[in-house]
């Protein structure tokens, strides 16, 4: 456990409960829960989300949790578990993950303005058309520093057939299909913004557009491309992706901008930026891997200990009685002993 964890959290073994210092938590998802839940009601859930939670954390995996604790908390835990199965299935149905994909990104952006606290807000467009007839294209418009003139439009593609489009690979002559292209150029055009950004889940692109843009790309004279990754709820990609689009949105009216030394300028902070991105991904791997090496050591020296002191007991006394035996074969001690030695570990 961290130090800081250490003054929040006392344990009062006489009373046998939890005590807990004021603290304050910063997480996306938390927070807009709680947003949405009247301020009367807000106690009660937190003890609840708790409860729930430590039950969680007892098990292995969220999945085992929820089929396994079923009959502890009654019908409200089997809703629970019906919403997480169903949002899960969901998500992966053309007709629906588009729609709940859109709610999730204005709120994120609206929350990450607020954080940044900038005047920017994101409306979704529904089924609005924008000015070209009976089109909707661009999912969502922000209106960078209140300013209705000063807009990024954002079209959210969770659909594994839209490749990337380049224009010079395109053949006219066949049926008109989505592009990143495309719905970059058309969101720009038919919402009258200033810099477009298109959207992709890693779970749900093609690769000709991952491969391409692993996590932030720039496209000239086009717009942006930002992957990301909301079964982790990691957004990190768009929100860097809009930053530098609104740095371009707000400057565009008054500054002549050379193309081509502003496509050096972006495409090399992107790379500056996926280059930290990988840096962060080897750095976290080197953790898990130390903890997993920390781990085996542990083992081998409980191991060592356990089996030296059955040795000296065994060349003390000339024998091991049946039970000496049994209790080397299961060692179910050293199992014991592991548990907490692995939960440290795990909390470094």
């Amino acid at each position: 456990m961290k130090e800081s964890d250490k003054e929040i959290l006392k344990i009062n073994q006489k009373l046998k409960r939890i005590e807990i210092k004021e603290f304050e938590i910063e997480n996306q998802i938390v927070f807009n829960y709680f947003n949405n839940v009247p301020s009367h009601e807000r106690s009660e859930k937190l003890f609840r989300a708790l409860y729930i939670g430590v039950l969680a954390m007892l098990e292995d995996r969220i999945s085992s949790f929820l089929s396994k604790t079923s009959n502890e908390l009654g019908t409200e835990l089997e809703s629970l578990k019906m919403i997480f199965e169903m949002k899960k299935e969901l998500f992966f149905k053309s007709t629906i993950k588009g729609t709940l994909a859109e709610d999730e990104i204005a709120d994120f952006l609206n929350s990450f303005f607020s954080e940044k606290r900038i005047k920017d807000k994101a409306f979704l467009t529904g089924n609005n058309a924008g000015v070209l007839p009976r089109n909707k294209t661009g999912d969502i418009v922000c209106e960078v520093d209140g300013e209705k003139e000063i807009k990024i439009s954002i079209e959210c593609k969770f659909d594994k057939s839209v490749r990337l489009g380049e224009i010079d690979s395109k053949e006219v002559f066949t049926r008109k299909f989505d592009t990143a292209w495309s719905q970059l150029i058309e969101s720009d055009a038919n919402r009258q913004s200033k810099v477009s950004i298109i959207v992709f889940d890693r779970s749900l692109v093609d690769n000709s557009i991952l491969k391409q843009y692993d996590q932030i790309g720039y496209i000239p004279s086009i717009g942006f491309v930002a992957i990301i990754d909301s079964q982790k709820g990691d957004y990190s990609n768009l929100a860097i992706a809009y930053m530098l689009a609104r740095d371009i949105a707000m400057n565009a009216k008054s500054v002549d901008l050379d193309v081509h030394l502003l496509s050096a300028i972006i495409n090399r902070i992107i790379r500056d930026v996926n280059e930290i991105k990988a840096i962060k991904t080897l750095v976290e791997g080197n953790i898990q891997n130390n903890k997993q090496i920390l781990k085996q050591l542990e083992k081998s020296m409980l191991l060592m200990d356990f089996n030296q002191e059955y040795l000296s007991k065994f060349l003390k006394e000339g024998t091991l009685t049946k039970k000496d035996l049994l209790d080397f074969y299961s060692a179910d001690l050293i199992k014991d002993k592991y548990k907490f030695i692995e939960k440290d570990i795990e909390e470094l």
